[in-house]
């Protein structure tokens, strides 16, 4: 398990719950960026694309959003509610089910994130944290391992272990095949339900 201290224990439990023995071997660690209010106050939508931006986002706000759209339940669940949330949780399907004209749109997101949403609806972008990508003393062993951000996947392939992993979707099968990780499965919805089901799946 390479995600997050204090965000793992979710997917740790149900994938204990399979019959699995879980090791945790943090590869990122997120760094907020500041406690200034973020006024979205003004604006027809407000864009996120991750849990950790959505709690920061709550922590900081100031005003009520007109309209939220999460990248996928956990984003919404994850600042109280949204008003679309993507079948498909990519920013491609997110920016799909966006209707057009979107108006003043806000993206709120980590430090350095695609552009893809915000370029193409030309969003105010609020940086609100920063994924720093960790080094550890040893390489992770195990028969697999669960990659959950393309963070934590180009971390992992700089750590040269040839543990072969699971996706939690494209952007990071990408980073972790570019990392030359070996993947063995992506998951069908980009979850934590999806990454059990992956799991699942290749333990048989």
């Amino acid at each position: 398990m390479t995600r997050p201290a204090g965000q793992a224990d979710e997917l740790t439990r149900r994938l204990e719950e399979l019959g699995h023995e879980v090791a945790h071997c943090p590869l990122i660690v997120l760094e907020p960026l500041g406690d200034d209010p973020v006024d979205v106050s003004g604006y027809d939508w407000v864009v996120l694309t991750s849990a950790n931006a959505a709690r920061e986002l709550r922590r900081r706000l100031r005003g009520t959003p007109s309209r939220v759209a999460a990248i996928g339940r956990a984003t919404a669940d994850a600042f109280g509610g949204a008003d679309l949330v993507a079948r498909v949780s990519t920013q491609e399907g997110l920016l799909a089910e966006l209707p057009r004209p979107a108006g003043r749109v806000l993206f709120a997101g980590a430090e350095g994130a695609r552009r893809l949403l915000a370029d193409e609806l030309a969003a105010d972008v609020v940086p609100l944290y920063r994924t720093v990508e960790l080094e550890p003393e040893e390489p992770p062993t195990g028969d697999l391992v669960v990659l959950a951000s393309a963070s934590a996947a180009r971390a992992y392939g700089r750590t040269g272990a040839t543990v072969p992993a699971v996706s939690i979707g494209p952007e990071t099968t990408a980073a972790a095949r570019t990392a030359g990780v070996e993947v063995l499965a992506e998951a069908e919805t980009h979850d934590l339900d999806g990454l059990v089901a992956a799991v699942a799946a290749i333990a048989g």
